[in-house]
Formats: structure tokens, C-alpha cells, sequence
């Protein structure tokens, strides 16, 4: 048993931290006569093993996960939706959203198509909700970050907030909240082609390619602020705010988490930031889900497609189980890490 904790613990440390990396970084930095225990050294270092860590791992899960949304295409996914109903479907949908890698706002094409094609109001805000909140991705990286079980408790209560958040919304008959463009809409019943394993090793290429040319900016920027935060803002600051003395950390993080936009590649630099100057694991989660599931311009977009009422009913409950679950992992860190 301790054999095999010691391998995950490597595993986790030297293959997905890539610490290996960090201490590579320190020593070129001082060969180039930087300091990396400097401030400005300490960001630069920060920002080079955090800039590169997450790229590669990003570029190996996109190919990955890819590969594996080769086989689920829009049709296919609504043909297996279409088969459930109820609390199976939104789980059902829930489950789809983590291997469907799309942020909030590729998402809403998704959401149109599937309410044109018939399925359940419940169901469709389902993978809405899960798809941007958890995936296959999210899940090694949080592990590379946060451990083992906090990625994997990361991605269960993002399942459980989708699918109670769609359970709810189908037991008050929202339908008639949505557009009527949105239920009118064509839905084209065309199976897609049977795709060879070239096929989907090209189209993972191609999402790589495509998907990093988008989401780079984001992990700039993201890493970036990771370092302002790591470095020069003070810990004590950090610990006032997100800390275990302020009993709003958690509403705090949610709503700072709103209006920004970006998926969770670009938040996990930040939330490791946060994380080393003392913030409360539950206060920077609650961050993570609320930018990435209700980031401002998905709701802007999201505005087009359903009517007032449904939107501050979907803002209401992803808002609410977001806190809930921030104040439950600050609860469980005290308790059990």
C-alpha cells in the first residue's frame, strides 16, 4: 500500500505538477543571474512553469478528450439524450457535459439544438450547466493542483449542482420561458459519418490546434494575475478577504467570479495563487464554477434564448449551489485536511 501511494504521489507531483519543471526553471534563472526568490524573479518563475505546465497537459488532454468527443458528435448526443427521461436524463446529461469540453458560450448552440429537437427543458440545462462546470480535463489538472480528492469532489457536487439544477427547472414547467425561435428551430436528423481512426486523430489534431489558438489568451492573462497574486499581493490581504475570518469569502469569490469570462484552464492559475497565499479551498472553488458557468457574456447570450423569468431561475440555483458548495468544502477542509 505505501508502494503505491508513493507512485501516486509521484505520478501526481513529477508528472502532472511537473515540479521537476519548477526547480528546471529556478536553476536557469539563476544561471541568468535572476533571483527567483525575488519578487520579480518569483513571478517570472511562477509564470514560465505555470504558462508551460498547463499548455502541455492542455494540449495532451484536448487530443485526448477529442478523440473520445469524436464519437459524440451534436446528432449522436441527442440521439442518446432522446432515450432518457426524467432524473435519468438530466443525469444522463450531466454525465455528457464531461465529455463534451465546451466553455458557456459554445455551449448555448448546443443547448438550441437540443431544445429544437425535442428534449426536456431539465435535461438540456443538465449538460448547460456541467458542460463548461466539469470535465475530463478540469479533473487531471485540478489533481495536478489540488490532490486527488479534491478534483474528484470538484467534479461530483459540479454534477450534482447540473443535475438538480435541471431537475428543478422541469418540475416548474419552465417551457414556456423559452424563445420561440429556439423551439421552432430546424433540427437536421443526419447521422454523421463513420470517421476512421485517422479521421479522429486529425479532428483531435485540429481541436488542439484550434482550441489552444482560443483559450491561450485566457491562460496568459490567467497566469499572469497568478503571479501578481503570488508574489506581490500580501497574504495577509488575501487571508482577510478569502480567508476563514470572513464568513462572505465564499458569496465574495462568487460574485467577483461572475462577470469575468473564462474556462478553467485560465482559472486554475489563479485559484493556485489564491490557494498558496490562504484562501479557503471551498471560497476558491466557488470562484472557479462561477466563472466558468456563469460568466457575463454566457448570459448575455444566454438572454437571446430563454425568456427573464428562466434566466434569474438559472442564475438563481447555479448561484445558490455554488455557495453551498464553497461553504461545504471550507467546512470539510476544517474538519478532515
Amino acid at each position: 500500500m505505501e508502494a503505491l501511494k508513493s507512485v501516486w504521489f509521484l505520478f501526481q507531483d513529477q508528472i502532472l505538477g511537473m515540479k521537476w519543471l519548477n526547480g528546471l526553471l529556478g536553476n536557469v534563472l539563476s544561471q541568468l543571474g535572476i533571483n527567483s526568490e525575488s519578487r520579480l524573479g518569483g513571478s517570472i518563475q511562477f509564470f514560465l512553469y505555470d504558462v508551460v505546465k498547463i499548455t502541455v497537459l492542455l494540449c495532451l488532454l484536448i487530443f485526448f478528450i477529442s478523440y473520445i468527443q469524436s464519437y459524440f458528435p451534436p446528432e449522436r448526443s441527442k440521439k442518446i439524450l432522446g432515450r432518457f427521461h426524467g432524473l435519468g436524463g438530466n443525469i444522463v446529461s450531466a454525465l455528457l457535459g464531461t465529455v463534451t469540453p465546451f466553455c458557456s458560450c459554445s455551449s448555448i448552440p448546443l443547448f438550441i439544438g437540443f431544445t429544437s429537437a425535442g428534449l426536456s427543458l431539465g435535461a438540456t440545462f443538465s449538460f448547460l450547466i456541467s458542460s463548461p462546470m466539469v470535465d475530463l480535463g478540469s479533473l487531471v489538472l485540478l489533481m495536478s493542483i489540488f490532490g486527488a480528492k479534491v478534483a474528484f469532489a470538484y467534479v461530483i457536487v459540479g454534477l450534482i449542482i447540473a443535475i438538480i439544477g435541471g431537475t428543478l427547472i422541469q418540475k416548474l414547467h419552465m417551457e414556456g420561458h423559452v424563445e420561440d425561435f429556439v423551439k421552432h428551430a430546424r433540427s437536421a436528423d443526419i447521422d454523421s459519418p463513420t470517421l476512421t481512426k485517422k479521421d479522429r486523430v486529425g479532428y483531435a489534431k485540429d481541436q488542439v490546434a484550434g482550441t489552444l489558438k482560443k483559450i491561450f489568451p485566457y491562460i496568459l492573462i490567467g497566469v499572469g494575475i497568478g503571479a501578481i497574486i503570488h508574489n506581490w499581493i500580501p497574504e495577509s490581504w488575501i487571508e482577510s478577504v478569502l480567508g476563514g475570518d470572513n464568513p462572505f469569502g465564499v458569496i465574495l469569490a462568487t460574485l467577483v467570479g461572475i462577470p469575468m469570462y473564462a474556462d478553467i484552464f485560465g482559472t486554475i492559475p489563479v485559484a493556485e495563487a489564491l490557494l498558496g497565499k490562504g484562501a479557503q479551498l471551498g471560497t476558491i472553488l466557488s470562484f472557479m464554477m462561477a466563472v466558468t458557468t456563469l460568466s457575463l457574456p454566457s448570459l448575455i447570450m444566454l438572454k437571446k434564448v430563454i425568456k427573464p423569468q428562466l434566466l434569474a431561475l438559472f442564475i438563481f440555483i447555479c448561484t445558490l449551489g455554488i455557495i453551498i458548495v464553497g461553504y461545504g468544502f471550507n467546512m470539510f477542509s476544517k474538519l478532515f485536511m
